[in-house]
Parts: C-alpha cells; sequence; structure tokens
C-alpha cells in the first residue's frame, strides 16, 4: 500500500507545481506521513486518519506563517487605479447638467465629471482625484501645481 501514498504524493506535488496556491504541497507531505505509517500497519483507516490529520495540522500551522509572506505592503495599481492622482487634460468640456465630458491621460481617453459639479471647459488642466463607476471624478490644476 506503501506505493499508492507514493504516487499520490507526486501527484500532489504535481498539482502543487500548476497552481500557484500553497496548499496542496501540504496534502503530499500528508500522504508522505501515511506512506510511513502504511509500513507499519495494513489498515486503510489508521493510514487515511493520518493523512488527514497530518494534512490538516501542517495547513492550519503555516498558514500564518504563508499569509506573511505571501501580503504585498505596496501592491501595484493597474488598469483604471492606475490613473488616480495622475495629471491631464480636458478633451470635451466637463458638464454636469449634460453629463458630458472626457479627459486625456497618457495618451488614454476617459469619461469624466468634476469633483463639486463645476463646468470645467476643453483643455483646462486636471487630476483624477478618484473613480466611480466608469467615470474619472476631477478638479482643475492650478499652474503652479
Amino acid at each position: 500500500m506503501w506505493y499508492i501514498w507514493l504516487i499520490m504524493a507526486g501527484i500532489f506535488l504535481i498539482a502543487e507545481i500548476i497552481t500557484v496556491g500553497f496548499l496542496i504541497f501540504w496534502l503530499s507531505i500528508g500522504s508522505l506521513f501515511a506512506m510511513i505509517t502504511s509500513l507499519f500497519t495494513d489498515n486503510l483507516v489508521i493510514q487515511t486518519a493520518v493523512f488527514v490529520v497530518s494534512s490538516t495540522i501542517l495547513i492550519f500551522a503555516t498558514k500564518p506563517f504563508v499569509k506573511k509572506f505571501a501580503t504585498n505592503k505596496n501592491p501595484i495599481k493597474t488598469n483604471v487605479y492606475s490613473i488616480i492622482g495622475k495629471n491631464g487634460i480636458v478633451t470635451q468640456d466637463i458638464n454636469p447638467i449634460e453629463a458630458v465630458g472626457q479627459i486625456k491621460i497618457s495618451g488614454e481617453v476617459w469619461s469624466a465629471i468634476s469633483q463639486d459639479n463645476q463646468i470645467i471647459p476643453k483643455d483646462t488642466r486636471i487630476r483624477v482625484l478618484e473613480i466611480k463607476g466608469v467615470k474619472a471624478i476631477v478638479e482643475p490644476v492650478l499652474n503652479n501645481q
């Protein structure tokens, strides 16, 4: 029976290599513990219990350790959130009454509304404050900023 536990350990290791998490590895180690147990007893219930208990203990014992190294303190802003804080220029008058307005930032055109519902004319320099839905919330930039 030991060879079946060894095959399972190999399958779990291959699955761990394919996935991005760090969970299946402990199932592989649990399979190795069950393999060692199978050398001492032929009872499948005991072997399975060793596999389940050891895998569970290893998963929960190492979760805080893995979480400590897996979390990124400074995530990279991507997609729409990458424009927050950037300056751009108004390409179409921002008018809250007509619900129109566009800005251009880094060569990309975005729909925009003003922060305080003011009209911002075309060619005004702006700064993106936040994103609400599909619109950038902007404010005019003073010349010295």
